[in-house]
């Protein structure tokens, strides 16, 4: 190559850095105005954000389109960590294929406990004998790890389901890409076991009063009812103390439970908007 063909690959290579700034800035500064203006709401969405964290995330993975992000989002049963993944993405998918983002969720990988289930008669007799569907020990977290890790190094999975009625884990249920966001989601991902794997950690605070009222609801459609739901949410609740709640700290964005599912799609979907249109417009 001639000198002159020299420079003017330098030259390309600097003005393409230079443009890689631009847009990065750009993108900052415009989550940064929509941050502002989400703090000013009654029920805001974010109710903390690392800074840092917020440029690490435009820098590493917004501007580098080859570059995997494993996020993990956790906070206790009932918090609102579905409703926040399900309309999350429900705003990804606006604008961005299926295929740019997978989810894995700590519920599907409950340790099958039909059997006991059936040998016991009851709900409120199986927690007599001292189980617990609220320590890590019921969900097959090393498996939840392994899958996680083989998303991380580029490879499917097949995942599995659990039915919540019959106890029953069925293995292989659900095949999982290893796309370039990878969101997992449950009562222990920010825990121990997990925590290590995920670039950005995300803990949804909720009331408890809140948490109470939801879980009640819900355990009436998983034919939980009476003394046998009284029962698993004083369980739900100590267990919370000892093993979610703390995990708190371990979280970059901390997000408000009792934001409304339209406004958590509304904001994903202005920041969405926000990243496509700046990016384009330097293309």
């Amino acid at each position: 190559m001639t000198s002159e063909g020299i420079l003017e690959r330098e030259q390309n290579r600097a003005q393409i850095e230079q443009d890689k700034s631009i847009i990065a800035f750009k993108i900052i500064d415009g989550i940064k105005d929509i941050l502002e203006e989400d703090h000013h709401q009654k029920q805001p969405l974010f109710l903390s954000i690392n800074e840092k964290l917020l440029i690490n995330m435009v820098k590493e993975y917004v501007m580098n389109q080859q570059k995997q992000c494993m996020i993990g989002i956790t906070g206790e049963s009932a918090s609102g960590k579905t409703t926040l993944v399900n309309y999350v993405t429900k705003a990804l998918r606006k604008r961005l294929f299926n295929e740019t983002y997978t989810t894995l969720c700590c519920d599907d990988y409950y340790k099958d406990t039909a059997e006991e289930l059936k040998a016991a008669g009851s709900y409120e007799e199986l927690y007599k004998t001292g189980f617990s569907f609220d320590k890590p020990d019921a969900i097959n977290l090393e498996l939840m790890r392994a899958h996680l890790i083989s998303l991380k190094n580029g490879c499917g999975v097949n995942a599995p389901e659990y039915d919540f009625v019959t106890c029953e884990s069925i293995p292989n249920r659900a095949y999982k890409n290893p796309t370039r966001a990878i969101l997992a989601e449950g009562l222990y991902v920010l825990g121990e076991e997990l925590v290590d794997l995920f670039d950005i950690k995300v803990y949804v605070f909720t009331p408890f009063e809140k948490i109470k009222e939801r879980w009640f609801t819900r355990a009436v459609l998983r034919g939980k009812t009476g003394a046998a739901a009284e029962h698993q949410f004083e369980d739900v609740n100590t267990t919370a103390q000892i093993y979610i709640r703390p995990t708190m700290k371990n979280a970059d964005i901390v997000i408000n439970g009792l934001a409304s599912a339209e406004y958590i799609e509304e904001i994903t979907t202005r920041i969405v908007n926000l990243v496509n249109d700046v990016i384009n417009f330097y293309r």
